[in-house]
């Protein structure tokens, strides 16, 4: 990377491609073989298993050791999905992978598949990185990730520990940053408001694990039509993907089916995904970038037909505004969910800050949280309220919503896994509460996440 040697994990499948592409009707059966030399789990993100097979490291699914095997099996829906680790921070040493299932209806339309999966990627470890945004050191950070993952049940009234390391920083000795402070962006957002951004200074930003100083050029075939399909897997950065002079339409996100969006430039926060047509001019190469949101630098492919020149693209642009709802308030679920009164409404308010830095959900930082708890057949309602100053991708395990409410505005929205909820605004999500189990729902900026912004929501009845 940038001509210097870096080591990171993978998810290999048995094409010895990263990750899973599974044909229409197949079944997920898979044998996760652990040779990473430390123990491990992988979500299978936005899938819907039976929750012991999430890959969430509860308890009652504890880590997968160094050289054994764990078998899953189950049914998996179709779309573009992705795999990562939600083991420590895994993640962000690139544990991520595409898992694309795949539908007889989009074969048949007879376009050819490309996959753009986007990262960030930096020479320091997950947790060095964590001890510079929180003024702590690498032994605080890891003393904080072993206490968290033996919280027993991890539950209020538990043995649990506060997963905010502002107030560890006090307790160690020469805690200072040491030169690793990565104070986030402040940029203006709409109404002038100011927004906190990129929390971490990345080494690169990556497009299949490729810099724009050596893209990956996919051959497609003149006038090709093309189903791009773009995974943000970053760990704390959120992108603009332009087409450039490209028209694309919007046809499903986080392999949800929408009702077409046209335009050139699409915004994806953290672990979104957007499946996008193309269909492309005779001859020619076309990059495909991504633009890091307050941030000139990018990243992207390029599509080529044969004999095409292919262009040098510079790895710096103009400034990109910062990641906003221009897309989401026109979304619409071709197979929205059916109409009827909530049987329950939660308000969840994000809160935190910068500086210290931690972040919560009501006032509480996981592990120590009291479970939301869901009653099977109900129809759920939660209202995110942001109170702090960054936008925060929220994800829910186990479960498709349908985004219903904008900043109050109600909407017939797309149904997704994973919403961004703007600084100081509001997003109102609903589903029914089909899949029995225990269920994470957190913050996607790996980083909040690891510093509380994550609870649970837990079926009656489930034993823990």
């Amino acid at each position: 990377m940038n001509g210097r040697p870096a080591k990171v994990f993978g998810l290999i499948g048995p094409d010895g491609r990263p990750g899973l592409r599974l044909d229409p009707g197949e079944r997920f059966r898979v044998d996760l073989v652990n040779e990473t030399g430390a123990r491990t789990i992988v979500h299978w993100h936005g899938q819907l298993p039976p929750w012991t097979q999430d890959g969430f490291p509860w308890p009652e699914s504890p880590p997968i050791a160094n050289s054994a095997v764990q078998a899953y099996d189950y049914a998996p829906i179709p779309g573009t999905y992705w795999m990562h680790s939600h083991q420590d921070m895994q993640e962000q040493s690139l544990m991520t992978a595409p898992l694309i299932v795949h539908d007889a209806a989009e074969l048949r339309e007879d376009r050819q598949e490309v996959v753009l999966m986007l990262h960030d990627f930096t020479f320091r470890t997950p947790e060095e990185v964590l001890a510079g945004l929180t003024g702590t050191n690498v032994a605080a950070v890891q003393a904080m990730l072993q206490k968290m993952e033996q919280a027993p049940g991890r539950t209020v009234g538990t043995n649990a520990v506060h997963a905010s390391l502002s107030s560890m920083a006090a307790d160690v000795p020469d805690a200072g940053m040491s030169g690793m402070e990565m104070p986030a962006m402040n940029m203006s957002g709409p109404g002038g408001m100011h927004m906190d951004l990129n929390d971490v200074q990345y080494d690169a930003i990556l497009a299949n694990d490729r810099t724009l100083a050596d893209p990956e050029v996919v051959r497609v075939e003149r006038g090709g039509r093309i189903r791009l399909r773009v995974i943000n897997g970053a760990s704390s950065s959120q992108f603009w993907v332009d087409l450039g002079e490209l028209v694309g339409h919007v046809v499903a996100t986080d392999g949800q089916p929408v009702h077409p969006v046209a335009g050139s430039r699409f915004p994806i926060a953290m672990a979104q995904r957007l499946d996008i047509l193309i269909d492309l001019p005779e001859v020619g190469a076309f990059p495909i970038l991504a633009r890091l949101e307050g941030d000139g630098r990018q990243t992207g492919i390029i599509l080529a037909t044969t004999g095409a020149r292919i262009p040098r693209i510079a790895e710096s642009a103009q400034t990109a505004p910062p990641v906003d709802h221009s897309l989401e308030a026109r979304l619409a679920a071709v197979q929205p969910l059916p109409s009827r009164p909530a049987d329950a409404i939660h308000t969840i308010a994000l809160g935190g800050a910068m500086k210290p830095y931690a972040w919560s959900m009501n006032g509480e930082y996981w592990p120590q949280v009291k479970p939301l708890m869901l009653d099977k057949g109900q129809r759920i309602e939660i209202d995110l309220v942001n109170r702090t100053m960054m936008a925060h991708p929220m994800h829910l395990h186990g479960h498709a919503f349908q985004v219903i409410a904008i900043d109050s505005r109600p909407i017939q929205g797309a149904v997704r896994d994973t919403v961004l909820v703007m600084p100081m605004g509001r997003v109102r999500i609903a589903f029914d509460a089909d899949n029995p189990g225990r269920w994470p729902f957190h913050c996607h900026n790996l980083y909040h996440q690891a510093t509380g912004m994550m609870t649970e929501f837990r079926y009656q009845g489930i034993a823990t």
